[in-house]
């Protein structure tokens, strides 16, 4: 089974901790050159110097902040002209929006939400899809949520979002195939991350749990009866990245432990 990436090219968004960060390195550690994308330069330094080299990689970083998707396009355009790099991998990442019933949500956590999330998504990936054509190896891996099979209980916006970039991400499949470029999505589950650690801290705030009786109600809700690390998403990720993912297409990816009841 094929899992070089020695000579490709990936972007990794949201790359700085968690989920991001896990992929990030593993696709690094298969060979890739890595251009992490996030808002803090100081913590994107740092990454930068824990990928693997190894194999001759070179490693690259763009700042910005997808709550602005103009300033986005601009700098992603930038780089990419200035630097005539043919991005093979897209790996879209990034936070989720705040959680809370959907009857309570103002319009505008609606409207910022599928700016950061939708938006951004498809500057980035107008901007690097002629280059997967042209280079004849295309891997777009969205990182979603399970809400797109099972809406989950108090995350009403991000419930929406996600469904809209899950029918994003089928049409994309649909429309870029012909060119040998994949789109598919990973969905995790419960994974420790900091924006699980603010969930929980937050519903113990409104009730009277503690911080470790919600975090292991959320793990007996699995059947592994436990929460994910990041690396485990990693690695379905760096999987749908590689050639042998080479005709898998357009599907949705839970890596949840077996937590979603739906097929």
């Amino acid at each position: 089974m094929n899992l070089d990436l020695t000579g490709k090219n990936a972007i990794v968004c949201g790359s700085t901790q968690g989920i991001g960060k896990a992929i990030a390195s593993e696709l690094a550690l298969m060979g890739a050159n890595l251009i992490l994308i996030a808002r803090n330069e100081e913590k994107l330094v740092a990454t930068l110097k824990e990928l693997d080299t190894t194999k001759g990689q070179e490693h690259h970083y763009i700042k910005a902040d997808f709550s602005v998707p103009s300033h986005l396009k601009l700098v992603l355009d930038e780089y990419i002209e200035i630097n005539e790099t043919q991005i093979n991998i897209l790996v879209n990442n990034t936070g989720g929006p705040a959680g809370g019933p959907i009857q309570n949500a103002k319009t505008d956590e609606f409207l910022s939400a599928f700016n950061n999330h939708l938006i951004c998504n498809h500057i980035l990936v107008q901007a690097v899809k002629d280059g997967m054509v042209a280079s004849g190896y295309g891997r777009i891996i969205n990182i979603i949520s399970t809400s797109v099979k099972q809406p989950l209980n108090g995350l009403g916006v991000s419930n929406t979002i996600r469904g809209a970039v899950a029918n994003w991400s089928k049409t994309l499949a649909n429309e870029l195939g012909e060119h040998g470029i994949t789109v598919n999505n990973v969905l995790p589950g419960a994974t420790d991350t900091v924006r699980l650690k603010a969930i929980i801290e937050n519903k113990a705030a409104k009730t009277s749990n503690s911080v470790d009786a919600i975090k292991q109600e959320m793990a007996n809700q699995v059947p592994m009866k436990r929460i994910a690390q990041p690396e485990e998403v990693a690695n379905a990720v760096a999987f749908l990245a590689s050639p042998a993912a080479s005709y898998i297409n357009g599907i949705n990816v839970p890596v949840d432990g077996g937590r979603t009841k739906s097929l």
